[in-house]
């Protein structure tokens, strides 16, 4: 049974990041690299757990006000904080991040690493038994870690490849705000439970997907068109 749920926990993960490493067709990361990040995202799982519970231990707020802090602060801070963190030590300044794809796609990869042990954690181990519980995280949680990461790579992107430094700074202040507030909109919705805010969960996930799927194939775009300007100077 543990190795049905171990599986289960991985699957979204291999699923995902095969779509992501094909999808990087006209210059494709190294997947040496691609591996250490994905290690690292995985390993910022342990400062993330001590911070929490630290986070959790001062909790004071009461009600709907705590439910805000836990989502926000305790799970979307932290969180993207130390995913971004593994994106700028492993490859941010690699000479193979050439372009503006590269930000989505490392930072996918970060993301995926922390979905993946995150999962293993919730599915293997806390809920072991509960199939249910390994199938939800997999339509839900990993595709919306997903999603945050294609956020964050967007804008580290635009920081690297900005010569502006004002506006640098602020792209890159927006690589780790926005997915926070992504994230802590998406905890805060399931945690809440407001009748009214679950009615607008599908739409907010709706709205994620189509917001990433246009700055992917923008970049996506980018990249075709660069290939094939250096395909056709050397023709």
């Amino acid at each position: 049974m543990i190795l049905r749920l171990f599986i289960i926990a991985i699957t979204p993960t291999i699923a995902i990041g095969m779509a992501f490493y094909f999808a990087d067709r006209y210059d494709r990361e190294p997947l040496g690299l691609l591996l250490k990040v994905f290690a690292l995202g995985a390993l910022s799982v342990l400062p993330v757990i001590v911070i929490q519970r630290l986070l959790l231990s001062i909790n004071i707020l009461p009600g709907i006000l705590s439910t805000v802090y836990i989502a926000f602060m305790v799970a979307g801070f932290t969180e993207e904080y130390f995913k971004r963190l593994a994106i700028l030590f492993g490859a941010y300044h690699s000479r193979h991040f050439n372009e503006k794809l590269d930000g989505i796609i490392y930072a996918v990869f970060s993301a995926l690493g922390f979905a993946t042990v995150e999962n293993i954690m919730y599915v293997v181990f806390r809920y072991t038994g509960n199939y249910y519980v390994g199938i939800m995280r997999g339509i839900l949680s990993v595709p919306a870690h997903m999603l945050f990461g294609v956020t964050m790579g967007y804008y580290l992107s635009l920081a690297k490849y900005t010569e502006d430094k004002e506006l640098r700074s602020k792209y890159f202040t927006k690589s780790l705000i926005v997915p926070i507030v992504f994230h802590g909109l998406f905890n805060f919705i399931l945690m809440a439970q407001i009748p009214i805010l679950m009615l607008l969960f599908l739409p907010y996930v709706i709205y994620l997907w189509r917001v990433n799927i246009i700055r992917l194939n923008r970049y996506t775009k980018e990249s075709r068109d660069h290939f094939n300007r250096i395909n056709e100077k050397e023709e």
